[in-house]
């Protein structure tokens, strides 16, 4: 399931039908065709990559125990990543707002998230939040 609900965009047209008599007087016989735009989910837009509930095994595998803590509460705050960034979600959840963008990623605890290099966003906490996150050079994965 992707962390952003959106609504799809709905837009019209019509056309007159050729070849077919037009059965009510002072009508005009069209059709109506509904066309849908679909958006690519926000983490395939920005490269940012999201593991869901992820297992003991895969948090041990990848030594997030060692890693930085950071904690912070109710808040927003603009940031940008100057090297690739793992983070994972202990407590609470983030709204991820990309800068231009007017959609969020939704992020909660349980969730292990690596944002790109030079990626900036807003970042928006609703309240407690508890992270553990290691900065990865080229080549750590």
């Amino acid at each position: 399931m992707a962390s952003m609900i959106c609504s799809p965009t709905l837009g019209s047209f019509s056309f007159k039908r050729s070849g077919r008599p037009n059965n009510s007087v002072g009508a005009s016989s069209c059709c109506v065709v509904k066309a849908m735009r679909i958006e690519k989910p926000l983490e395939e837009l920005y490269n940012v990559r999201v593991e869901r509930k992820v297992s003991t095994e895969r948090l041990t595998q990848l030594g997030v125990s060692r890693w930085s803590i950071w904690k912070t509460g109710k808040c927003k705050l603009p940031w940008d990543w100057q090297v690739n960034q793992l983070v994972y979600i202990e407590e609470g959840e983030v709204r991820v707002v990309p800068e231009g963008s007017q959609r969020f990623m939704r992020f909660v605890a349980g969730d292990l998230v690596c944002y790109p290099k030079w990626f900036e966003a807003d970042l928006f906490f609703n309240g407690p939040y508890q992270e553990r996150y290691s900065f990865r050079a080229y080549g750590d994965d």
